[in-house]
């Protein structure tokens, strides 16, 4: 069973001190930046187009496409973002990556500087996790110091300097363009599109945005070639991901498998679901995305296969609930989490999840009438497609999929004038007097 783990990002996760420049050294970190410069920076942009990659921030657009939009006719600078603002609920693969193997990040950060011929990156962390801020800062320093960065680097006449910036910690600032109103010290909003960031982004200047495991992927792809990294997933959707468990399992954590493997697999390697127990259902990537159910075992967790099944595969944060966990409720805690976070820079998502709170919150305490369920049904139609960014649309996702699957449930609310589950069953660790 575990031969379908392949592990390239986490390769060396379980190394001594694998964080320090001296353990990713020892296992030929760093050597690929010769291979990329003496590549054109037009022939890297070609290899990881020729790799299928594709972001690994949730969207999944072809990172290779990406870079050829910047325009290198623009005689301002151009820069590279890294977007490490991780903060979807469920989603947890790039502060482990961060972690556990920073130098994999900044190494791709070079590599893919040179290709968009930019002269200055910028790694945007959530601020939150000052502990990860201050170990990439760390790996960056070192890069320094070995001359990994700087000028002149490896005697290739490129010089690339990085920028650890912290972030306020506003999930906002997880979609690209309010990050870059956060980088540039502003409040973090989206902006209007277009122009989009490939023409004017930060400081109005050309730039790309990319997820951490999006850049972490590129030197593993230089070193062994596209053809390599186009040989692992499924047509479409090429290479290998992270897959965060969480939940109801009982070995959650990270698993680098290749895209198009199904949940029944990675739950059978995570162990199984708790013991008595059984899948109820789960997010494909993240609460942003529509819920699915124990029918969709089998569905190639690929960006084709999960938008097939009529979600999305987003970051890759599978969330496990089992028989015990109250939908409703859970539903409720997502949108509560989408409220606060709302920017209120648009209409629909400042008012709209405010009012799909209300409404949860009363059928989660088994008030209210049946109508009440067509009534978030049509608030989530009001939102959807109508606010200034993604955000509101993501915050519709588990109200319209938890109705559409679990309609019954919420009746039960009504019926039983109140929830009529037992919260401390479905915690994690046996609490007193909980059935687990």
């Amino acid at each position: 069973m575990t031969d379908v783990l392949t592990p390239v990002l986490t390769d060396n996760w379980d190394q001594e001190r694998s964080w320090t420049l001296a353990s990713y050294a020892a296992r030929g970190g760093y050597r690929t930046l010769d291979k990329a410069f003496a590549m054109t920076p037009d022939a890297v942009i070609d290899a990881v187009k020729e790799s299928g990659l594709r972001g690994r921030g949730g969207a999944g657009f072809p990172t290779g496409m990406k870079w050829g939009f910047i325009p290198q006719d623009n005689p301002r600078p151009k820069y590279l973002v890294v977007n490490a603002d991780e903060s979807e609920p469920g989603t947890c693969k790039d502060i482990p990556l961060m972690m556990a193997s920073p130098h994999t990040l900044v190494e791709g950060v070079i590599i893919s500087s040179y290709a968009i011929r930019a002269n200055k990156a910028f790694i945007y962390i959530r601020g939150e996790v000052l502990h990860v801020i201050r170990r990439v800062q760390r790996a960056v320093q070192e890069a320094y110091d070995a001359g990994h960065l700087g000028t002149n680097i490896h005697g290739s006449g490129y010089d690339l300097d990085i920028v650890v910036h912290a972030g306020a910690g506003a999930y906002i600032c997880g979609e690209e363009t309010a990050l870059l109103e956060g980088l540039e010290g502003r409040r973090g909003q989206p902006r209007l599109r277009p122009p989009f960031p490939a023409v004017a982004g930060l400081y109005a200047s050309p730039t790309v945005i990319n997820n951490v495991e999006s850049i972490a992927s590129v030197p593993s792809i230089i070193a062994n070639g596209h053809a390599w990294f186009a040989s692992m997933g499924t047509e479409k959707s090429k290479g290998v991901g992270i897959f965060s468990l969480s939940g109801h399992v009982k070995r959650p954590g990270q698993y680098e498998a290749p895209l198009g493997i199904t949940l029944r697999t990675l739950i059978d390697l995570a162990g199984g679901i708790r013991d008595g127990h059984e899948l109820k259902f789960w997010t494909p990537g993240g609460s942003s995305t529509p819920l699915l159910t124990a029918e969709h075992l089998d569905v190639p967790l690929d960006f084709e296969g999960v938008g097939a099944a009529g979600s999305m595969l987003g970051t890759r944060a599978l969330q496990i609930f089992d028989d015990t966990t109250c939908v409703v409720r859970a539903t409720l805690r997502w949108t509560e989490f989408y409220k606060h976070e709302s920017c209120g820079k648009c209409t629909p998502c400042r008012e709209g999840t405010w009012w799909l709170v209300q409404v949860l919150a009363a059928l989660e305490k088994g008030q209210g009438t049946e109508a009440d369920l067509d009534l978030l049904l049509d608030q989530c139609d009001n939102i959807l497609g109508r606010s200034f960014c993604a955000l509101a649309d993501g915050a519709t996702s588990p109200v319209a999929s938890s109705i559409q699957f679990f309609r019954d449930e919420y009746v039960a609310h009504l019926t039983h004038g109140g929830c009529p589950f037992d919260p401390a069953a479905a915690t994690l660790f046996a609490t007193a007097g909980a059935q687990v």
